[in-house]
């Protein structure tokens, strides 16, 4: 009797590629003419809540600038920007102005049940279930699972999605 094949639905963002990244960033910014004398920094903090980036200028339209940047360099190190999740622009001390931008790691609740969801509405023979920030699909067939991969690459679910331990 054969086994089962499976694979794993998952939304990781290489942190190394946006450390480098940032750094980029950092560098342009220091160069830039229209930056000198702005106070712009960019920081990359790894908290217990997970990974985010920091802005920080003088004004509201330098921070947004500074994001730009960043997301600039984000996407020639081909790290998805949908795994960015900008907060708003608050102010800051001295009148300057600061941005939180989340970097989402692993697959919500309600985007895994979406996931779910969608795999059980192809009527196919296949079984997905919801691992803590995964999910695991799993089928007899590995044609099903092919079928199921590209079901779910075309749908867009909000996050960036990956397809690893294919078995």
């Amino acid at each position: 009797m054969a086994k089962d094949s499976s694979f794993d639905v998952v939304s990781q963002v290489d942190l190394q590629e946006v450390r480098n990244a940032v750094d980029q960033a950092r560098r342009e910014i220091a160069q830039r003419f229209d930056f000198k004398g702005t106070g712009s920094s960019v920081e990359l903090t790894t908290d217990g809540g997970g990974a985010a980036l920091v802005i920080h200028s003088n004004t509201e339209q330098k921070v947004k600038d500074c994001l730009r940047v960043v997301e600039e360099k984000l996407v020639k190190r081909r790290v998805p920007l949908k795994a960015l999740q900008p907060g708003t622009v608050e102010p800051a001390a001295g009148g300057t102005a600061r941005q939180r931008v989340a970097i989402n790691q692993g697959i919500p609740t309600e985007r895994a049940r979406d996931i779910v969801k969608t795999v059980k509405d192809l009527k196919v023979k296949a079984q997905a279930s919801v691992q803590g920030d995964h999910v695991r699909v799993s089928s007899p067939s590995r044609d099903v699972l092919q079928q199921v991969i590209h079901a779910l690459q075309e749908r867009d679910f909000g996050i960036p999605l990956q397809f690893t331990n294919y078995r």
